[in-house]
């Protein structure tokens, strides 16, 4: 799964248009982009953030306005840089020439970068109307889309939705054999928070098995709290303070997931579930 993460956020940030075959665009006869295209080309070994970068793909969009390649692989830099106005203009722009290329990117920096829930949903959901094959997972590589809209759901309040979104799309992914490192957390605590604490333990259970983190732990001690197993509370709490010291907890390099804990909150825990066993 790690190495799954690590490709997702190098096809993210790393993407370069001098990927694409040139040589399919001359084939079908299309010679302006075929133009373009060995114009960006060109870009190899330049900087994302360098000037002679963005001149060379402005110059790939002289030749052809309607290069959508050269619209994506200048907007990165933009993303990268904070400058999200300019971002915005530029994959806006690559999702009117290529809708079914760029919808879900769109909406997965929609959701990761601005919490822009309703837009993220508008645009997973419009990418799935447009195509028959499986929409795929977020460009990190660590949802399925279906997994983000469904957390786009919770945001907004939608939880019912978001259970359902997200249970169906799990169940999809295990009979795949691909499950997100934090899918079974999510699920998880969706269980928690319709009072399903058994539901709960169950799914934390499969998160343990694929990937353990504070937050599973953390939240399955929630679990044991409410259904008044001190014993099993305590000790969950304390294993989600050992493993968030070792660093094993919800990380992303960019934003803070969702469902994700902080020690203070561990720590906050720990100490009522300290006094619930003493007074046993």
């Amino acid at each position: 799964m790690k190495y799954l993460i690590l490709l997702g956020l190098l096809i993210l940030f790393f993407t370069s248009p001098a990927q694409i075959n040139c040589e399919a665009f001359k084939y079908y006869g299309d010679s302006l982009k075929y133009q373009a295209c060995l114009k960006t080309e060109e870009t190899e070994g330049h900087y994302q953030f360098s000037r002679e970068y963005q001149e060379i793909l402005d110059e790939a969009l002289a030749i052809d306005s309607t290069y959508d390649k050269a619209y994506y692989a200048k907007s990165i830099a933009y993303l990268k840089s904070g400058d999200f106005v300019t971002w915005k203009k530029l994959i806006d722009k690559a999702v009117e020439l290529d809708p079914e290329s760029y919808l879900g990117y769109r909406g997965w920096c929609r959701y990761q970068f601005f919490r822009d829930y309703e837009g993220a949903i508008q645009d997973i959901e419009q990418l799935d109307d447009l195509v028959e094959y499986d929409i795929g997972v977020s460009k990190n590589g660590t949802y399925h889309l279906n997994i983000a809209k469904g957390l786009c759901y919770k945001a907004i309040g939608e939880k019912d939705k978001a259970l359902d979104i997200i249970e169906a799309q799990i169940r999809l992914n295990e009979a795949e054999n691909f499950i997100g490192p934090y899918d079974y957390i999510h699920l998880g605590v969706l269980f928690l928070e319709k009072s399903r604490y058994q539901d709960a333990l169950e799914v934390f259970e499969k998160q343990s098995k694929t990937n353990e983190t504070a937050e599973n732990e953390y939240y399955s001690a929630l679990a044991f709290k409410a259904l008044q197993k001190n014993t099993e509370y305590l000790a969950a709490v304390e294993s989600a303070k050992t493993l968030y010291y070792a660093g094993k907890k919800m990380n992303d390099p960019y934003s803070n997931p969702l469902d994700k804990i902080f020690i203070a909150a561990i720590e906050e825990e720990h100490k009522e579930a300290l006094e619930r066993n003493a007074n046993q």
